[in-house]
């Protein structure tokens, strides 16, 4: 317990120096999405709630969290905001239907022994509760990505008012096209450090290559990442899109109201 509260000691004196204000509030986030993960847990376990819109729910609050909360109300978060929930709809229908097809619901084969002593009979579908595991795990990406194109966009605005929506809408691909790389690889290396304790059960067993690849939690695991990275991918030309089209059209709805008509 003592060694938990002095890396929580020593994160949130680095997020004070470093962050300042937004630091402290970054900080203050991480706890308020631990609470909606975990009433998100607690609501699931309910038979006759439905996972998905509890997920959807859940997801809509940790966006706000994430973009809102941190870096306050304005005109870069709220195209994040919507970039983000533009996003996880046209991912919805697509993780669902991955989630039946792959048929990676329930528990696998090394968690049995394990989950042996107690009933699997829940009453919950876990073809909801796979997808909504896919869902909850994409969102942290999608926000850190939309806020990331949005912002800088932004900047190369105030900085070149008379930029076009078409070159403001390319440096945002642009600015994308470098995250992309970087958030695939995040999503990756944060799969091998989580399950390293799973590869080197596959090592020891002498697991082939095909049974590795069909396994239930590597291949959930796997699928999660390419349909985050797919999420990434999605929401870079959506962000830019969005950011283009109203700072463009703000820019010039002010433009329009400083230099009135003269009679």
């Amino acid at each position: 317990m003592n060694v938990l509260v002095c890396l929580a000691g020593i994160l949130f004196l680095l997020m004070i120096v470093i962050g300042g204000k937004k630091g402290v509030r970054s900080f203050i986030a991480l706890f308020l999405n631990f609470g909606v993960l975990f009433f998100t847990v607690v609501f699931m376990t309910n038979p006759n709630a439905n996972p998905i819109i509890i997920t959807l729910v859940a997801s809509v609050v940790i966006s706000y969290i994430n973009l809102f909360y941190i870096n306050e109300v304005n005109v870069k978060t709220k195209m994040a905001f919507l970039s983000t929930m533009m996003t996880i709809v046209v991912l919805f229908l697509f993780i669902i239907n991955v989630s039946k097809k792959a048929m990676i619901q329930g528990f696998g084969e090394e968690e049995i022994e394990e989950l042996s002593v107690f009933s699997l009979y829940l009453g919950v579908d876990f073809v909801k509760i796979g997808a909504a595991v896919i869902i909850m795990s994409t969102i942290g990406a999608l926000t850190d990505a939309a806020i990331a194109i949005s912002s800088p966009m932004s900047e190369v605005l105030k900085h070149n008012p008379m930029i076009s929506r078409k070159e403001l809408f390319q440096s945002g691909i642009n600015i994308g096209r470098d995250i992309l790389g970087t958030s695939a690889n995040t999503l990756f290396f944060a799969f091998f450090g989580g399950y390293m304790a799973l590869l080197l059960w596959f090592k020891d067993l002498s697991y082939p290559a095909g049974e590795i690849a069909n396994s239930k939690i590597f291949s959930a695991e796997i699928i999660t990442i390419l349909i985050a990275g797919t999420g990434v991918a999605l929401i870079i030309p959506i962000t830019s899109w969005i950011t283009a089209y109203f700072l463009v059209s703000k820019g010039r709805k002010r433009k329009k109201g400083d230099n009135p008509p003269v009679h």
